[in-house]
């Protein structure tokens, strides 16, 4: 079995979560393994070494969890995209739609140098908006968007033509 298809079949589906007709597919087998989490961050890492990445861009919350290790594996700088009122310094904002709301993402205004490429993950792509929300605030900075990953992508959501013009990456399709 790959790493690839023991990640996902350790994936857990949770009806009604967060409302009524919800299918969540949830990651935390995947975190409480440590194989298993050292599996997926070298997906990512295998993918990125000798890439010239200067950032990785976590977003809140889960993001955060593959983001962090995987700057370590690269040698690179770690971003943290946060929710409103949530980061202590200078920010910039986007806010974006959400499938059952509005919400807000910032970043400190020094948190990357201009011209920086930066890869953005996160742990699910959906309908892509919280994504397309954090690629405008890493432009809005003058960063480069170098690649957006993802653990897994719900694809019949269409997430990733919010995203056409960068390269888009998911070992996981559902």
């Amino acid at each position: 079995m790959t790493d690839t298809e023991a990640l996902s079949q350790a994936i857990r589906d949770v009806p009604d979560f967060p409302k009524p007709g919800i299918l969540f597919k949830d990651i935390t087998p995947i975190l409480g393994d440590p194989r298993l989490l050292r599996a997926a961050i070298r997906l990512f890492a295998d993918r990125h070494r000798d890439t010239g990445i200067d950032r990785v861009a976590g977003i809140e919350s889960r993001g955060f969890i593959f983001a962090a290790p995987l700057a370590l594996e690269l040698n690179a700088g770690f971003v943290p995209i946060r929710k409103k009122g949530k980061l202590p310094h200078c920010t910039i904002e986007v806010s974006y739609e959400l499938e059952y709301g509005d919400a807000t993402l910032e970043v400190h205004v020094d948190a990357l140098k201009r011209g920086e490429r930066i890869l953005i993950i996160d742990d699910l792509l959906a309908t892509g908006g919280t994504a397309e929300a954090t690629v405008e605030l890493i432009e809005k900075l003058g960063g480069s968007v170098a690649e957006v990953d993802f653990l897994v992508e719900l694809a019949f959501l269409h997430g990733r033509e919010k995203l056409s013009r960068y390269p888009v990456y998911a070992p996981i399709v559902f």
